[in-house]
């Protein structure tokens, strides 16, 4: 195996371990929208990590079957963050809320009154957008 063929097959690895924690995260925020059945067989396969045969043969169908079921819910799940933007709009306000965090570190260890006040500053810009999010 050469060095290019190596490389591709970590790039393509990496690309669906990516792919997992995406729709393990997507799952997370929007299983309560899929339908009982389908949200039971894309559960098992992301928060347990079964392979299609084993859910197929858990759930009573084909091997096929659940592949469907989990390509249409990976579908469904990158659907519903588009048109809601839940886990885009969390991930910004906890980015504000450790800025936030990091800020009134800075200003425990400030050396005077102006930069307290400046820091003092920023966090009340950064709670104002924060609560523009909310």
């Amino acid at each position: 195996m050469n060095d290019n063929t190596l490389m591709k097959k970590v790039e393509d690895t990496d690309k669906a371990l990516q792919d997992i924690v995406e729709l393990s995260i997507l799952y997370d925020f929007y299983s309560e929208l899929l339908g009982e059945h389908k949200k039971e067989i894309f559960g098992e396969y992301i928060m347990n990590d079964l392979s299609l045969g084993e859910i197929a043969q858990d759930a009573g169908i084909s091997r096929q079957g659940v592949h469907d079921i989990i390509k249409r819910c990976s579908v469904k799940l990158r659907d519903y963050e588009k048109k809601l933007g839940l886990k885009t709009r969390f991930e910004s306000i906890k980015a504000d809320a450790e800025q936030i965090r990091e800020l009134t570190e800075q200003i425990r260890t400030a050396s005077d009154e102006e930069e307290r006040g400046a820091l003092a500053d920023r966090i009340e810009t950064v709670t104002a957008g924060l609560i523009e999010k909310l």
